[in-house]
């Protein structure tokens, strides 16, 4: 198998979806495994290069939620939850606790395959796209780009984080995906569907709270208190910016 392929673990309880989910996903060129419970999930993922992970917050006994939580304390790779059609809190504690993305049961299986492959975009080639000029960002050798703000430094080429200090800041693939959009456009304000469409790729429904619970998450992060300057500012009624400057820290191609 080319080690290109996309490598899925369906994690779900009832047979007949991870039979149905993992069959087409392979009919559509992803390598899939399934398994029925986080447990098996944890050691599947300790064993084999894994890219995505779809869980089902409904695992019987197990609660979904808690598998995803122990997930986030070691492995960062991409995480879409199923949840129920009407279980929005779940949605968003599942966000909360580091999900990327989620659908809702019952789901298309053409539209699971897109946001699938949308999420695959994010952790496997990350965007070289050139940025603007409001974003002041560089180029490094290898094309990717690094940006300097408030002490910290993100590197596009590595995925990776690193404070002031030296210290490394794991971020799942949402978190760090958002963060480069904001610096990218350092000193302007995103609107939620903007964000949403330039991480995503897709619109915001109108109960969708995927950017404000992600931007939570990184301000808790990035030190983001009441007594210290905010990093991430939010606009009533226009939506977030980067608000320290994004410097150059590479050459420029």
């Amino acid at each position: 198998m080319s080690a290109t392929t996309l490598q899925v673990l369906v994690v779900d309880d009832d047979p007949d979806i991870r039979d149905l989910v993992v069959g087409y996903l392979e009919a559509n060129g992803c390598a899939a495994s399934a398994c029925a419970s986080g447990e098996a999930a944890i050691r599947a993922l300790r064993a084999t290069p894994i890219d995505i992970v779809l869980l089902d917050l409904n695992l019987g006994a197990e609660n979904g939620l808690d598998v995803a939580r122990t997930l986030r304390t070691w492995w960062q790779g991409g995480l879409i939850i199923v949840t129920g059609r009407g279980d929005l809190v779940d949605r968003v504690v599942g966000l909360e606790v580091g999900a990327d993305d989620y659908v809702a049961k019952p789901f298309e299986l053409r539209e699971l395959l897109a946001r699938i492959r949308s999420l695959a975009r994010r952790v496997r080639r990350p965007d070289a796209t050139a940025a603007g000029p409001e974003g002041r960002t560089a180029a490094t050798g290898s094309g990717m780009r690094q940006h300097t703000f408030a002490g910290f430094r993100l590197d596009e080429e590595s995925r990776t984080l690193t404070a002031e200090d030296g210290r490394d800041i794991p971020l799942t693939t949402g978190e760090f995906d958002l963060l480069s959009v904001l610096a990218r456009h350092a000193g302007r304000v995103l609107s939620r569907d903007e964000l949403l469409s330039l991480t995503h790729g897709r619109e915001a429904g109108p109960f969708d709270r995927t950017i404000d619970v992600m931007i939570g998450r990184l301000r808790r992060k990035l030190g983001d208190t009441a007594g210290r300057a905010h990093v991430i500012k939010t606009v009533r009624g226009g939506g977030y910016m980067l608000v320290a400057a994004s410097e150059s820290t590479g050459a420029r191609r």
